[in-house]
């Protein structure tokens, strides 16, 4: 299918390597050209130019730490007009409520919700006159089945959520999108560094802690991040212009429930 976006444009944040590139990598293979932005400069540019060498796709590197407005005038000055938005922030640490001071929870919502609709104050407006625009925001699984132990995350995220249900009736009729992916376990390395504290806990082995968790999945595996790289790039899309306000859970069939 030709997803109708080559030559477009797209910021992708959190773009160095897990979701984040793959959701590049994807718009990369697209036609799409991107300024790739994460906080750690050698990883970034080792990414960026193993998608220009596999895609031929155009890429920029933004360096920078986006929860700072420092961070994102850096970024928007290098697309300040975008036709596409990832926006994507690794979680806050789990922990008891008890714990969290008020810098803590300042923290959480700085990177995964305050950040996102910053980005996408941005850029909407320019979207909405140019009659084009999708808005893609990575968020979590645990928005649609809490996790206990990852409070900061499922408060800061729920609240993106809510946010997004808002505006984005009120800008779908400009041909702007916004919706949200929801990811399950992924293949990444932050589910790796999950499963070595999880090993080391229970006195077993990572290998024996990711049969189990894989085990305990209706897949029987982990997701490969060049799949909820593709599910990225069909939302962005010119061929999923109905698709707004969603939430999309890909997760391998986990959460039991219909709704």
């Amino acid at each position: 299918m030709d997803l109708g976006l080559k030559g477009r444009s797209a910021i992708v944040c959190g773009a160095s390597r897990g979701l984040g590139r793959a959701c590049a990598e994807s718009l990369a293979r697209e036609g799409v050209n991107l300024v790739m932005a994460a906080r750690r400069p050698e990883v970034l540019e080792q990414a960026a130019r193993e998608i220009r060498a596999a895609t031929g796709a155009a890429v920029k590197t933004a360096p920078v730490d986006v929860t700072t407005p420092e961070g994102r005038g850096v970024l928007l000055s290098l697309l300040p007009d975008p036709d596409i938005l990832v926006t994507n922030a690794g979680g806050p640490p789990p922990g008891d409520f008890r714990d969290w001071d008020r810098a803590a929870w300042i923290k959480a919502l700085d990177a995964n919700m305050l950040t996102p609709i910053e980005l996408i104050k941005a850029t909407v407006d320019g979207m909405i006159a140019r009659r084009f625009g999708r808005i893609v925001n990575i968020t979590s699984a645990a928005v649609k089945a809490p996790i206990d132990v990852l409070g900061l995350s499922n408060g800061a995220r729920a609240g993106l959520t809510g946010f997004v249900a808002g505006l984005a009736r009120q800008v779908a009729r400009h041909n702007v999108t916004i919706n949200n992916l929801l990811p399950g376990p992924f293949d990444t390395d932050r589910i790796r560094t999950v499963l070595a504290g999880q090993a080391k806990a229970e006195g077993i082995t990572v290998d024996e802690a990711a049969a189990r968790r894989k085990a305990a999945n209706p897949s029987g595996r982990f997701g490969d991040p060049a799949e909820f790289g593709d599910a990225c790039a069909f939302l962005c899309s010119a061929r999923s212009g109905y698709i707004t306000g969603q939430n999309l859970l890909i997760d391998g069939g986990a959460f039991p429930g219909t709704l």
